[in-house]
């Protein structure tokens, strides 16, 4: 039993160089959906909750496919200053990989890279003891955020 009562996962951020971009990929390559309203928020009660000076980010939530109306969601947020990072590697501490269940990793793979995405790993099959037979590789969203592609056989 947790600690906390009441948890419920609710959403995953990704800060965007580009936030209209970023939406359309998500939206166009991997079904995500708008969730109204767009976001457009700044004022001194966002500089204190999130300790960043003259806070100003706008951006829209992303329900997530396969999941109902009340499901989690993709949130892509830009701030007026986004600060960079070097580019994301699958084992950096911290935040890894977004993980999509697709009906064929090759092809969900060749429309990331269309989609100007890129491949980041090789397609892999291999099975896991109790669990059954995984293809997946790993691919990078426009912005370089590491997506995993995943399709598991029993």
């Amino acid at each position: 039993m947790a600690l906390i009562e009441g948890v419920r996962y609710v959403h995953t951020n990704l800060i965007a160089h580009d936030v209209d971009r970023l939406v359309h990929f998500y939206e166009e390559v991997l079904g995500c959906t708008r969730v109204h309203p767009a976001r457009d928020q700044s004022g001194e009660w966002l500089e204190r909750a999130t300790r960043v000076p003259r806070a100003h980010l706008r951006g829209h939530h992303l329900r997530l496919p396969g999941h109902g109306p009340e499901g989690p969601t993709l949130e892509v947020f830009a701030y007026d200053e986004v600060v960079p990072q070097g580019t994301p590697v699958p084992n950096r501490a911290g935040f890894g990989h977004l993980a999509f269940s697709v009906a064929d990793v090759e092809r969900a793979l060749a429309a990331i890279v269309e989609a100007g995405g890129s491949a980041l790993g090789a397609v892999v099959r291999v099975s896991v003891a109790g669990a059954g037979e995984l293809c997946f590789t790993y691919a990078r969203d426009p912005e370089g955020n590491i997506l995993e592609l995943q399709r598991w056989f029993r």
